[in-house]
């Protein structure tokens, strides 16, 4: 059994009074994707922001390796488990520019045509502007960047959301595929039970602000998780 590479406990976040998330208690194994789902308003893009550091917990501890993310420089931290959103957002005049991005703010060198290829771009794209290329082939790029500085885990807040279907299946496949080559922990979150039946090893599921439940994905496609993947749906 895989051990935890990332561990929420009591984690609590409010803003102006309004708890978003309420106690959480969430473990995500090293080496394999969790995929976090739930109603739209569950908390599951806070849930991401506060494991990067992007907001601070209002309560509870978040653990890597055993850690306390609290106790690492947020820098620090945001190298070791990187972040992809949504909409991409690329810097730079050059994809070059935008793969090494966060690479020269830290100081690390990184090799820009290797990591186009590595997420199934030529790498003869890197002299092109990131703003010409497609929204498929923009989210590979900052993928690229995020794995330019070699991180432990790998955070993706619903990364094809913005995507076609051809595009939506690409990453699916780059997702799986560097799981598979660089053991990375993932951690994907996805309104669409399809793709996390696709993609996912294990399955979170939040609502209210609350961890509801976690399955191993057959436990979760079968009997077990019946009640669960309802709910998601909006039957119950």
């Amino acid at each position: 059994m895989a051990s935890t590479k990332i561990e929420v406990s009591g984690l609590g976040y409010a803003v102006g009074g309004v708890e978003i998330l309420k106690s959480v208690d969430a473990a995500m194994p090293g080496g394999e994707i969790t995929a976090v789902v739930g109603p739209s308003g569950a908390g599951k893009s806070t849930l991401m922001r506060a494991i990067n550091r992007l907001i601070e917990p209002s309560s509870g501890e978040i653990y890597l390796d055993g850690e306390p993310t609290s106790a690492l420089d947020p820098l620090e931290l945001r190298r070791r488990v990187g972040m992809v959103f949504q909409i991409p957002a690329l810097f730079g005049d050059s994809v070059e520019e935008a793969v090494l991005y966060g690479a020269r703010l830290t100081g690390k060198d990184a090799d820009p045509g290797r990591l186009l290829e590595i997420v199934g771009l030529d790498a003869s794209l890197a002299g092109r502007d990131p703003q010409a290329l497609s929204v498929g082939q923009q989210q590979r790029v900052t993928m690229a960047r995020a794995l330019a500085l070699e991180p432990e885990a790998l955070l993706l807040d619903e990364p094809t959301s913005a995507l076609d279907e051809a595009a939506r299946r690409r990453i699916e496949e780059l997702v799986r595929d560097l799981n598979a080559w660089l053991g990375l922990t993932m951690v994907f979150v996805s309104h669409d039970l399809a793709q996390v039946e696709r993609v996912a090893d294990q399955v979170l599921v939040l609502a209210d602000g609350r961890n509801v439940g976690a399955w191993a994905k057959n436990d979760f496609y079968s009997g077990a998780g019946e009640r669960a993947r309802q709910f998601i749906a909006g039957r119950l």
